[in-house]
């Protein structure tokens, strides 16, 4: 049994059942996505692997066969995973049945690791997946990096709250004009960012804005803290500065919260 795709702009006819009565790929592909519609989803988004690229016109031709508006599905062609361990290749075969799961691969580097490295890069580039630095307590390891800024500022939060005299509800109305460092009005422009960040990840569909915006955001903040201090002297100093470091805390667990990554308060 064929369908006549070649009415709907692709190149050839497509089999849906073979002489033998089993289904094609395409069949079980067909029957997925007009589940989806009829479940009232307003778009489909598909990720695929880069070897499947020539299926997505077959795709949008049966869709648009059956009825259904092929714009509504938008497909993903996302590129190859290297896993490497102290930068050499993990070597697997499909042949010799010798592979990584991804489930042995988020049992060693935990769930936080696994989602953030993934969305390191656009889907159309290739990863280099470290599964030592994925683990590694260093900076060169992106999500410690910025897991351990959003724990440094709930550290200074803390020690603020023992000094006493102190409430985060307070932070809402600070002394702004007591921020003149350059590097305070970078961070402040950072974090002010994030809205339009997460924006444009989500419309183009690229999640990888949003690490790199923590990366940024996290190296400004470490670079900040090991140049000024956040606790001084200065009742009003202080309480500016302790208003910018928890905005930094705030934007960062947001961000981390969208990855589905925690943002732990001591690590």
């Amino acid at each position: 049994m064929w369908l006549r795709t070649t009415l709907f702009g692709d190149d050839k006819d497509r089999v849906l059942l073979t002489n033998d009565g089993r289904p094609t790929y395409l069949l079980a592909d067909i029957a997925y996505h007009l589940d989806k519609l009829d479940r009232g989803f307003d778009r489909i988004i598909d990720i695929w692997g880069p070897d499947h690229h020539g299926h997505v016109i077959r795709m949008k031709a049966a869709l648009a066969a059956a009825g259904a508006d092929p714009e509504r599905l938008e497909v993903l062609i996302a590129q190859q995973v290297n896993l490497l361990r102290d930068g050499q290749p993990v070597k697997m075969s499909k042949r010799a049945g010798e592979f990584v799961t991804l489930r042995e691969l988020v049992d060693e580097v935990g769930n936080d690791a696994a989602r953030f490295y993934f969305l390191l890069r656009s889907a159309e580039s290739h990863l280099d997946f470290d599964l030592s630095l994925a683990v590694a307590q260093s900076n060169e390891n992106p999500v410690y990096y910025i897991q351990y800024a959003h724990a440094r500022v709930a550290s200074i939060m803390r020690q603020a709250e023992a000094r006493g005299g102190f409430a985060r509800a307070d932070l809402l109305r600070f002394p702004s004009g007591r921020l003149l460092e350059a590097e305070e009005m970078r961070l402040a422009d950072t974090v002010a960012l994030l809205p339009e960040v997460v924006a444009e990840a989500a419309v183009l569909r690229e999640p990888h804005r949003l690490t790199g915006y923590l990366m940024e955001l996290a190296g400004i903040f470490h670079a900040y803290y090991n140049k000024h201090r956040v606790l001084t002297d200065d009742e009003g100093l202080t309480h500016a500065r302790l208003a910018l470091v928890r905005a930094v805390q705030i934007a960062i667990a947001n961000g981390l919260g969208l990855l589905g990554v925690s943002a732990p308060e001591r690590m």
